[in-house]
């Protein structure tokens, strides 16, 4: 299989509303490559942090949440990550030096039980990768 790719939450969001945000020509072909091969992954947090941001008004939607997710999981080789036992202990385990938000601990989590690149801008995310060994992806 070629190299997974988990999408952080953002990441997700930018590339389904086509954002700006997303400049990078080298980053937007690893991941048409990856999602080429069926490789995209969405953790199930990232439908609920969507839904989260969307009902603080942090995220306006062009559709329902429901909708835009059941859109958003059917881009050609994207897949739904579940939360499995081992992801949500293992996410308790990260460390003291990770911060405590537990969305990013299942993000990070999930990432190395799939031994995927984590895709992300976040900066505590990036950090951290940089002293685990956590291979990253940014655009």
């Amino acid at each position: 299989m070629d190299e997974l790719i988990l999408l952080d939450t953002h990441i997700w969001i930018w590339l389904v509303n086509d954002d700006k945000k997303i400049h990078s020509p080298k980053f937007l072909s690893r991941v048409n490559h990856a999602a080429s091969k069926g490789a995209i992954r969405v953790s199930i947090i990232s439908v609920w942090e969507v839904a989260v941001l969307e009902a603080k008004g942090r995220i306006v939607l062009p559709y329902s949440v429901l909708e835009w997710v059941q859109r958003a999981l059917k881009a050609p080789g994207t897949m739904l990550e579940p939360l499995t036992p081992e992801v949500a202990i293992n996410s308790t385990k990260i460390g003291p030096d990770f911060h405590e938000d537990p969305a990013d601990r299942i993000l990070v989590a999930t990432a190395k039980s799939l031994g995927a690149a984590l895709a992300t801008c976040d900066a505590r995310i990036l950090s951290y990768s940089k002293e685990h060994s956590l291979p990253t992806l940014t655009v």
